[in-house]
């Protein structure tokens, strides 16, 4: 059996499913016997590629826009997502979500990741879009984010492009095995798990691979 069993995740920092697959994927962990065996690996993957630096719209009135729905309607999912935050401890503040180009936030993961410090890097931005209302997109913002999360020397990214052929790499894997959504979790290298499907069966998933691994 490898030392390791790895958890491949593809998500977006502006996608709240995958903030909600976060946070199942952590719970399904802390109760996995073998916990301390798993190594998680994040990958970068953007929901729209062409997506503009600043909207300039709130995210209702871009879902609204998008899925040809009033805005009214498109408020109330985002409210309802908001209460199922909630039972993972999250505060959502959905209303002053600024939907924006996420690339550079991804370069920045991948930048932290190095440091070993990707996993709160990509905690401190979905927190950033989806409760504190900032701007995702913004190069001061990612700096001070950074910083806040102790990554070394943020700045140097936007002067190259350093960790873009990482984002981009990324996401041709996820084309390669067929993803189109997030967030996606390929663990092991066998069993496929697309979209926050809860804990409980994430960690049946986890059971799974062990399970295939000791009877190998």
């Amino acid at each position: 059996m490898k030392e390791s069993l790895a958890i491949d995740v593809w998500s977006d920092v502006v996608c709240p499913f995958c903030y909600l697959g976060s946070r199942q994927l952590d719970v399904a962990l802390g109760n996995f016997e073998h916990r301390e065996h798993v190594v998680v690996r994040r990958h970068a993957f953007e929901l729209d590629p062409s997506a503009p630096r600043d909207y300039g719209v709130t995210l209702s009135e871009l879902l609204a826009r998008k899925y040809n729905m009033p805005v009214e309607r498109a408020r109330a999912l985002n409210e309802k997502m908001e209460v199922e935050a909630r039972e993972f401890g999250l505060t959502w503040s959905m209303g002053r979500a600024r939907p924006a180009n996420s690339f550079d936030a991804h370069r920045l993961i991948a930048f932290a990741a190095h440091q070993d410090k990707g996993a709160v890097m990509a905690d401190r931005l979905f927190r950033a879009y989806f409760s504190d209302g900032l701007l995702i997109s913004d190069r001061d913002t990612l700096n001070t984010l950074a910083e806040e999360c102790g990554v070394d020397d943020a700045r140097s990214l936007w002067s190259s492009d350093d960790f873009s052929d990482d984002v981009r790499g990324d996401e041709h894997r996820a084309a390669e095995l067929g993803i189109t959504g997030v967030p996606s979790l390929l663990v092991d290298e066998k069993f496929m798990v697309v979209g926050a499907q809860g804990s409980d069966h994430l960690l049946e998933v986890l059971n799974r691979a062990w399970a295939r691994r000791a009877a190998a």
